[in-house]
């Protein structure tokens, strides 16, 4: 059974940042693609980012040089570092077992987390 466990959102003031992990387990996560994505309350949710095994990543353009994927086969865990945060960051972030061996980019797979509140304030 695939379990996604996302951990480190929290309130920031705009300009700081927040690192989220995620750790992975009941998958090869060395095989799989993953990514975060995110959902603010009355919209639809919306890729963030995603890395694929040979760690190409992909992002949405409204975080583009300011947030950063990456992953730790090791450690079952692919983190979101984001830094300079704006107010329409403020969403609950899911991670995503997007699949095995996909390019970083694609469609998201079925398997989420929880989900982890990153409130940004003005």
């Amino acid at each position: 059974q695939v379990q996604l466990v996302e951990s480190g959102g929290g309130l920031v003031q705009a300009g700081g940042s927040l690192r989220l992990s995620c750790v992975a387990s009941g998958i090869m996560f060395h095989r799989y693609t993953m990514g975060w994505y995110r959902q603010a309350p009355g919209k639809q949710r919306e890729m963030v980012a995603q890395i694929s095994v040979s760690e190409s990543t992909h992002y949405a353009d409204s975080v583009k040089g300011r947030f950063t994927i990456s992953r730790d086969n090791a450690k079952n865990t692919v983190y979101l570092q984001m830094n300079s945060l704006k107010p329409e960051d403020t969403a609950v972030y899911y991670c995503n077992a997007v699949g095995i061996y996909q390019p970083a980019g694609v469609r998201a797979g079925n398997s989420w987390g929880q989900g982890t509140q990153v409130t940004v304030s003005s």
